[in-house]
């Protein structure tokens, strides 16, 4: 039987013109240069990246146009981009700078019909939104925007209903709770998700070693977005693959 590969992404989350590194999305430290690091990760053979202007949405505006032009031109995998996207013009620029796909966090909660906008215009399979989730009950998590500064009220499961149902082509799940931390990634959060929804899946947070992969490919996400085991060289790209489809 033909077993679908889990694919392995680099997140490249960004600030200024600086790769930074979190936890719970807050305590920013500085990695190096964006591009760098983008051309180090396709020269390991990683299957896609995604570029994330964290402090877009806070500041109104988004600054990776260049990073992901220059991107473009040396790495030839699946570039996504994401922060700030506010309308058709905004990811129509993105698309013009060399991304394949947008990721869409902030705006999409405050103007869900915008995700139909986009896929219409520019297909479902170039869509991606970005949730980013806290739990704050028993099998219960709310999804925040802002790169995790602010509260929507949202429960995750109902809205990754309606992600779907506005014609996107994936899901981008990040949870906050365990964001550069290392112990772990939120197994519970990923079976919710997966049992409330047939979109793909990219998962982030907590991926600390190689057991902690084996077990994503297991639950058979769609994708693992990694920053930390990257940036600092914990796992290896091929380390990773493996670990996925074993």
């Amino acid at each position: 039987m033909y077993m679908k590969k889990v694919r392995t992404i680099a997140r490249l989350d960004i600030k200024g013109q600086n790769l930074i590194k979190s936890i719970n999305l807050e305590g920013l430290k500085i990695v190096g240069d964006p591009g760098y690091y983008a051309q180090k990760y396709y020269n390991e053979k990683i299957d896609e990246i995604i570029f994330i202007d964290t402090v877009a949405t806070l500041y109104g505006r988004n600054q990776l146009a260049d990073i992901i032009y220059k991107a473009s031109k040396e790495i030839f995998v699946p570039l996504t981009v994401g922060g700030g996207i506010r309308n058709l013009e905004d990811a129509e620029k993105s698309f013009i700078s060399g991304a394949d796909k947008i990721s869409i966090n902030s705006q999409a909660v405050k103007n869900p019909n915008f995700l139909k906008d986009l896929s219409k215009k520019f297909g479902s399979q170039s869509i991606v939104v970005s949730i980013e989730t806290k739990k704050f009950s028993k099998d219960r998590w709310e999804v925040f925007i802002t790169n995790g500064r602010d509260k929507t009220g949202l429960e995750v499961s109902e809205w990754v209903k309606k992600c779907e149902d506005y014609g996107v082509g994936e899901i981008f799940l990040t949870s906050i709770d365990f964001e550069g931390t290392g112990q772990g990634p939120d197994y519970d959060l990923i079976k919710l998700v997966q049992s409330s929804t047939s979109l793909p899946i990219i998962y982030s947070g907590g991926v600390g070693n190689l057991n902690h992969v084996r077990d994503l490919g297991n639950l058979k996400v769609d994708a693992l977005a990694l920053s930390k085991v990257l940036h600092y060289n914990v796992l290896s790209v091929q380390q990773i693959k493996q670990g996925l489809n074993k």
